[in-house]
């Protein structure tokens, strides 16, 4: 199977989440996407101290309505900090007969440079980068210069292919931007966050009486 990958703190999920999942699973032939939630992110600290079993809990509820997006505690389970390569790598080791695609904002992937050990993820999967309708840039250019000749143009896909057969694929995104950040501030102050938020996150937030 065709299998997207999108992680993140996800704390906590939101639309905007799901909504790119959508639009990549539907852009890419997707036969599923797969959240990935972080266990401990190598930038910065969770913030409000949410739990990995929360926030895949979160998740679950938000997906409860949608049979071809699952959850995927994979990096919970190998606790620690998470690192995009190691996940690639375990994942490829389980399911061989499935075919990644891991998808990443263009604000990530422009910084991508800095990631552990970035060059071995072309080794493991698909990379989807998500822009906004009208991006116009080169995704070869904004590759580090270390690696910008494992690639070239593949006119079939019209991707650029590395030297390992895998692509570099860009995806237009029309979502509207939501920060969880601005969400958690929301509900610190007892504002709704149903516009944001699905219904099931928002009760599970509740009872779990997180970010209060």
């Amino acid at each position: 199977m065709r299998i997207g990958l999108l992680g993140g703190t996800f704390n906590p999920i939101h639309f905007g989440h799901v909504y790119i999942a959508e639009e990549v699973q539907k852009s890419c032939a997707l036969d599923q996407v797969w959240f990935v939630p972080t266990s401990r992110t190598p930038l910065k600290q969770i913030a409000s101290a949410v739990s990995f079993s929360d926030r895949l809990a979160m998740v679950d509820a938000a997906l409860v309505n949608s049979p071809s997006f699952h959850s995927c505690d994979i990096e919970g389970k190998r606790g620690g900090t998470s690192y995009s390569v190691d996940t690639l790598q375990q994942l490829n080791l389980k399911y061989p007969q499935h075919e990644f695609f891991f998808i990443m904002g263009l604000d990530s992937f422009q910084d991508i440079g800095s990631w552990k050990d970035y060059p071995r993820m072309f080794d493991f999967a698909h990379i989807v980068v998500t822009a906004r309708p009208g991006f116009s840039g080169s995704l070869h250019e904004l590759l580090p210069v270390a690696i910008t000749e494992r690639f070239c143009y593949d006119s079939d896909s019209k991707n650029l292919r590395c030297d390992t057969g895998f692509t570099l694929i860009t995806v237009a995104h029309t979502c509207r931007d939501i920060s969880s950040t601005e969400i958690r501030q929301q509900l610190s102050m007892n504002l709704d966050i149903g516009e944001h938020v699905p219904l099931a996150v928002i009760e599970y937030i509740k009872i779990h009486r997180l970010y209060s």
